[in-house]
């Protein structure tokens, strides 16, 4: 029987329970004569691998057998690392492809001109000299945009989606969302004795460039108000209903929660720093903002909390290495059946292989007319007879 010979490898932000895909892909490889292959680092080990280069090679690829998989998924995070690496934008090319020709054209973002190549070709050649029959890529929106764009390529490439956003199409859940909104909500109990001991208004900042999901259900479970990137809050208006929780409350404290592209009228968020290969740019501190005009236009001390990092780092709770574990037998089965352009995903709170994502619709969005309370900027708690586990379908 012929060998299969996978590859899988995780890109973007780092998650809990990215380790559960790889150990469960790598396990159900080796009972169906398959080996495993993992590329470090994200597309990064497709663009700057030198495989004529014995020590580049064991930078950015590494087999992968049950023995160096068998404890992995105890642990958040990713052995195979990762990089916000765009093989269609690089920003320059790796030493050992200097001088030859790629596709490149010239782009202005913040009146800066720079070069930027597409070496998808490079990535092709680099699939076939390690013998890859298939690809089975773990990543949010930008990720799985390449991984779209290498399925029609005509690369066999599976996806399973991950980020803590939530805001990944054609699914209603992504791995590391459950674990993040676990550590929020902890987060932000302990942090409830502080804030009311000093009779102050709390205000923490969590993930999210354009959904508000992990926002909006921290809120939810934590009975607080919340602000979302799909809809702008009137200012005056938050504020006072602030004070008045606070006024109500008996230890005279108030909690808000915003995604970190929340605006409100006449605010935009700002950014600062150098683009990634996707475009992206670090967001300055919203709830840093908001506390500035709530300490301008009242008397009221605030107390913020930046929460970002700490909710995709250290281990995934039960959720998240469930359904990462499923996804990652999915994805393996569907390499199994020679399929490609698909994506492990829940689809009305049933497992199932849905299509990869169009990369030109962008990130999946909180949908505000059902999920969000626009007059009193908390989630909307009613009328959820009926729908899947996560409130919300793909």
């Amino acid at each position: 029987m012929t060998i299969k010979r996978i590859g899988i490898l995780t890109g973007g932000g780092d998650v809990p329970g990215l380790n559960s895909v790889i150990k469960e892909v790598t396990y159900r490889a080796t009972e169906n004569n398959c080996q495993v292959f993992g590329i470090r680092r994200g597309w990064e080990g497709l663009t700057d691998v030198n495989l004529e280069d014995p020590e580049s090679k064991s930078r950015y690829v590494v087999e992968l057998t049950r023995d160096n998989t068998r404890t992995i998924d105890r642990y958040g995070g990713t052995m195979l690392h990762s990089s916000r690496t765009n093989p269609s934008k690089m920003s320059g090319l790796p030493d050992h492809l200097k001088g030859q020709e790629f596709p490149h054209k010239t782009v202005t973002k913040s009146g800066k001109t720079s070069t930027v190549y597409d070496i998808s070709s490079q990535v092709l050649k680099n699939i076939e000299k390690l013998g890859l029959d298939s690809l089975i890529t773990i990543g949010g929106d930008d990720t799985l945009s390449y991984s779209a764009k290498l399925h029609g390529l005509g690369v066999k490439t599976i996806a399973v989606p991950k980020t803590m956003d939530n805001d990944v199409r054609n699914t209603e859940y992504c791995i590391g969302f459950s674990t993040a909104i676990t550590r929020a909500t902890d987060a932000i109990a302990r942090q409830r004795t502080t804030v009311g001991s000093h009779e102050r208004i709390g205000i923490f900042r969590v993930f999210g460039r354009d959904a508000g999901f992990t926002s909006l259900y921290t809120a939810f479970v934590s009975s607080i108000r919340c602000c979302i990137p799909e809809y702008k809050v009137n200012l005056e208006k938050l504020i006072d209903l602030l004070i008045t929780d606070k006024k109500h409350n008996p230890s005279n404290y108030c909690l808000v929660i915003l995604s970190e592209g929340a605006e409100w009228e006449g605010y935009t968020v700002r950014e600062y720093g150098e683009a990634d290969m996707y475009g992206h740019r670090k967001k300055e501190n919203v709830a840093e903002a908001l506390s500035d005009e709530i300490k301008k236009r009242t008397d009221e001390e605030t107390i913020v909390s930046d929460l970002t990092y700490d909710l995709r780092s250290g281990a995934p709770d039960f959720v998240d290495k469930l359904v990462a574990s499923t996804f990652g037998t999915m994805a393996l089965e569907a390499v199994l059946d020679n399929q490609s352009g698909l994506m492990a995903a829940l689809v009305n709170g049933c497992y199932t292989m849905a299509p990869m994502p169009d990369p030109a619709l962008g990130p999946r969005h909180v949908e505000v007319a059902t999920m969000y309370n626009t007059d009193r900027y908390r989630p909307n708690y009613a009328n959820k007879a009926g729908l899947p586990i996560f409130l919300t379908r793909a």
